[in-house]
């Protein structure tokens, strides 16, 4: 009696990756959510984790390129029957061309998944497609099948017009590559930049090479920082800056980066938010940072602050284009439908925290889209509906490192490609804006 064939040692990882890569494009769910809620991921040994999830991400990064190869490798169409087979060609073609990967392991642990998650009538086309694949000129195949296919077509026009034609190839190019890790100290920048051997970018931000567990780093157990873009600490910084104190409100707050960043600078800090599960996040984070802050869980359109306040921040709501880099999903679980729904809404959130502005007082309004109709659209129709708001362009001190992302009437850009040397941003737009005095 022949004895059962053992599986392959790189399996796990890849069964996971299969998993997850299913959840996201045939399910449509986040990468983040679904990574967070897989018990077997989490599982998973230290480097197999860290394998698992890199393959993932590569795929999501390069999907437009590795589903063009497996397009044109086809005779004829797959059918919706073969989701599993195709989702294996994924992560074969990926391990092969663009992770340094042993072919046969990813050719082999590519046949089996196929095998065992979808009809076995495709094992074959999943084995001729990767062996193909793998006896090909990589770079030849990667010339044909360009970065530019990655990008999905609204996006890229919608880059291309706000940003011009060399910027948005740019963006696009970051978004190919591994983000370096930000954090945002409460104090001593520079002095964390030394000790953990990064550097700091802005005021408060220092940047770091490598992977691995974030909570192992000198620091973190004393809350001497939190994660966080270096360009996402630019809201906060410039509210900061426009205030010697007082009150001020965090809406839409958790996971409560900028909340930290103003309880830190010893501001009278209310953060509230719809979710109660993200504000659990925040309270957690905030505990573990040692700051404080009021937390309150409100629908934003219907919650009636007791009174006034120095400062609001409104990190809206957004499409999140502007995280591609972190986030690698966006770009095929956004559509460009989703910017007009997420603009209504801003519109509304933006109307009820300028309410709730003191006169004299500033509000900042930020997203982390690159999208002109959740910035810079919806600032131009605030102004134009509004007679008590005028802008507040920041001064050179407020956006050290960033100079180059203010435009001429003092709004704030950022894009992926900004400090692409140094690896990039998020992008991200800030309007600060002041509530004239009432005569």
């Amino acid at each position: 009696m022949n004895s059962p064939k053992k599986a392959h040692p790189g399996l796990a990882p890849r069964e996971r990756a299969h998993t997850i890569i299913h959840e996201v494009l045939d399910r449509r769910r986040p990468f983040d959510e679904v990574q967070k809620s897989d018990q077997r991921f989490a599982k998973l040994e230290t480097r197999d984790r860290a394998f698992a999830r890199n393959l993932i991400a590569t795929v999501l990064r390069r999907l437009g390129q590795i589903d063009a190869i497996i397009d044109d490798s086809l005779n004829r169409p797959l059918p919706r029957s073969a989701a599993a087979a195709r989702n294996a060609l994924r992560l074969g073609i990926c391990q092969i061309l663009f992770l340094d990967t042993q072919t046969h392991a990813a050719v082999n642990t590519s046949v089996t998944l196929a095998a065992r998650r979808g009809p076995d009538r495709f094992r074959g086309v999943v084995n001729a497609i990767l062996r193909r694949v793998a006896r090909g000129d990589a770079d030849a195949l990667k010339q044909k099948f360009g970065d530019h296919l990655n990008v999905p077509d609204w996006l890229g026009k919608s880059w291309e017009t706000s940003f011009g034609t060399e910027t948005a190839a740019a963006i696009a190019r970051t978004h190919l590559l591994t983000p370096p890790l930000d954090l945002t100290a409460a104090a001593e920048a520079d002095s964390w930049a030394e000790k953990l051997g990064g550097e700091r970018i802005g005021t408060s931000t220092v940047r770091v090479t490598g992977g691995g567990d974030v909570t192992t780093l000198d620091g973190y157990a004393d809350g001497a920082w939190w994660v966080q873009d270096a360009a996402a600490a630019l809201p906060a910084t410039l509210l900061l800056n426009s205030l010697s104190g007082g009150s001020v409100c965090d809406l839409c707050a958790a996971p409560g980066g900028k909340t930290a960043q103003l309880a830190a600078a010893g501001l009278q800090v209310t953060a509230a938010d719809a979710s109660a599960t993200r504000l659990g996040i925040l309270s957690k984070n905030m505990a573990r940072l040692k700051l404080s802050a009021a937390v309150v869980e409100a629908d934003i359109l219907t919650w009636e602050p007791e009174a006034q306040f120095d400062g609001v921040l409104l990190d809206a709501p957004c499409t999140a284009t502007g995280t591609i880099r972190r986030h690698p999903d966006i770009p095929h679980l956004k559509k460009a439908a989703d910017v007009s729904r997420q603009a209504d809404l801003q519109k509304k959130l933006l109307d009820r925290a300028a309410e709730w502005v003191r006169p004299g007082g500033v509000l900042v309004y930020s997203v982390c889209s690159l999208e002109p109709g959740e910035g810079r659209d919806q600032i131009s129709a605030l102004l134009a509906r509004t007679c008590d708001l005028e802008l507040l362009p920041p001064q050179p001190g407020d956006v050290a490192d960033f100079e180059a992302c203010v435009s001429e009437d003092g709004l704030i850009q950022t894009t992926p490609a900004h400090l692409g040397e140094r690896g990039g941003v998020d992008g991200f737009f800030v309007a600060r804006l002041r509530k004239k005095e009432t005569v």
